[in-house]
């Protein structure tokens, strides 16, 4: 028997990827299988739901993903106790249209999946206010259903009593109130937390930040509280064409960034994924038949990979007979150069025109519906792909031919278009899926 619950907030920055970790740890150290999953686009997630579970974790999207596509996704916890589905801003924060299976919000996957929301409330600089935003949050929709609040950052017993009083009074059940403590914090950087695999003590923090949840949270309760859940048993796969039927994808600390399930739909089309690391000086594998630069941070490293003689030959070598692209940190290593947030440019690949900086920071965010004006690999002209765009880079020059048409969630075009030159595309969102 599998049980579902959502953990979101009133917005970000609440303590949700804490509480969520920390619960899958605990409840782990108990015996109980735990699956979590993250809804909306956030790409470093994952990797710490998998470190804290010991099983793979995936984004599922309700903009960008059909229904049947979630809950397949959804599906990899039918063989675990209780499914932790991590939200992502405040509950019902989405964009202004409707996407594929709605706006991207939490309370979509919510609502479709039928898992009630374990709300984190952080009362700072409040008490009984914070009942009030409680309750909003429990009845501005129809569909969700709220199965408690823990409280995070409470400052003191006096301030835990007069919140804890309001919500009682609001009929919402108190599950735990966590007291401040800055030990379990997660570093962060530019795109949000730094990643898992950069992080040599992250399985001490999880486990010092499951130690803290067992004390000052009802774990029984919570768990009583999640929503018994029967998975779809004939669910169609999420369709995603792989780009090639032998692919060479750059994954290391610099290229750490691709979704999760797009590598394990590319699996199950058939394809092979042979990885290589542009940091190691290597370059991709001569039998593969199309060779993928994922995004991360390459803007750390730009020194180091200007520098990696055998690597940026070797990628050359194999973009004059074969497909290359780059996403997002991969598109600016296929471009011309990239000037790093000191003001130092360093020469790339130079197999696209585009010329990058992070010395003149400018965040592009959001998701983007692209019309494809040329083919890229797995996908030819007219497709039409859903991604999702966050980086803090100024485009300098963006001189080759269009790849596509690309609009953000209302509609509107922007200047983003990706790229194609002989062999090499590139674009700067990340595919999430593509149009059927």
């Amino acid at each position: 028997m599998t049980a579902g619950l959502v953990i979101s907030a009133p917005a970000s920055g609440v303590g949700k990827t804490t509480l969520t970790l920390a619960l899958a740890r605990a409840y782990r150290n108990r015996g109980v299988r735990v699956q979590c999953l993250k809804s909306g686009p956030d790409y470093i997630d994952p990797a710490f739901h998998a470190v804290a579970t010991g099983r793979a974790s995936v984004n599922i999207d309700s903009w960008a993903m059909a229904r049947e596509a979630i809950a397949h996704l959804a599906g990899r916890g039918a063989d675990a106790d209780l499914v932790l589905t991590e939200g992502s801003m405040g509950l019902f924060d989405g964009v202004a249209a409707r996407g594929v299976s709605g706006t991207g919000a939490t309370a979509d996957i919510a609502e479709m999946m039928g898992w009630p929301v374990l709300l984190v409330i952080d009362p700072s600089g409040q008490a009984q206010t914070a009942a009030a935003v409680a309750a909003g949050l429990r009845d501005f929709r129809a569909g969700v259903r709220l199965a408690g609040v823990v409280l995070n950052r409470v400052a003191s017993a006096r301030h835990d009593a007069l919140v804890r009083s309001a919500m009682a009074g609001a009929g919402i059940p108190v599950l735990g109130s966590l007291p401040r403590h800055a030990e379990i914090t997660l570093p962060k950087r530019h795109l949000g937390l730094v990643q898992a695999e950069e992080q040599a003590q992250i399985d001490g923090l999880i486990d010092e930040a499951a130690r803290f949840v067992v004390e000052h949270i009802d774990l029984d309760t919570v768990l009583k509280s999640a929503e018994v859940w029967s998975p779809q048993s004939a669910v169609p796969s999420l369709v995603i064409t792989p780009p090639g039927q032998r692919i060479a994808l750059a994954r290391d600390a610099a290229f750490s960034f691709v979704y999760p399930h797009m590598l394990e739909a590319w699996r199950a089309a058939g394809a092979q994924i042979v990885t290589f690391s542009p940091l190691a000086d290597e370059g991709p594998d001569a039998d593969a038949d199309v060779c993928w630069l994922p995004g991360g941070y390459p803007e750390l490293h730009a020194g180091r990979l200007a520098a990696n003689r055998r690597f940026l030959g070797q990628l050359r070598a194999f973009a004059e007979t074969r497909p290359v692209h780059g996403e997002c940190g991969g598109y600016m290593v296929l471009g011309a150069a990239l000037t790093d947030a000191d003001g130092v440019r360093h020469e790339m690949a130079g197999l696209l025109g585009l010329e990058t900086s992070y010395a003149r920071r400018r965040m592009h965010l959001g998701y983007r519906l692209a019309e494809l004006a040329a083919p890229m690999p797995g996908h030819g002209p007219g497709a039409r792909l859903r991604g999702h765009e966050f980086h803090y880079s100024t485009i300098i020059a963006q001189p080759d031919t269009p790849l596509a048409v690309v609009r953000d969630a209302t509609g509107t075009i922007v200047a983003e278009t990706g790229s194609r030159r002989g062999c090499a595309t590139g674009t700067f969102f990340h595919l999430i899926a593509e149009d059927r």
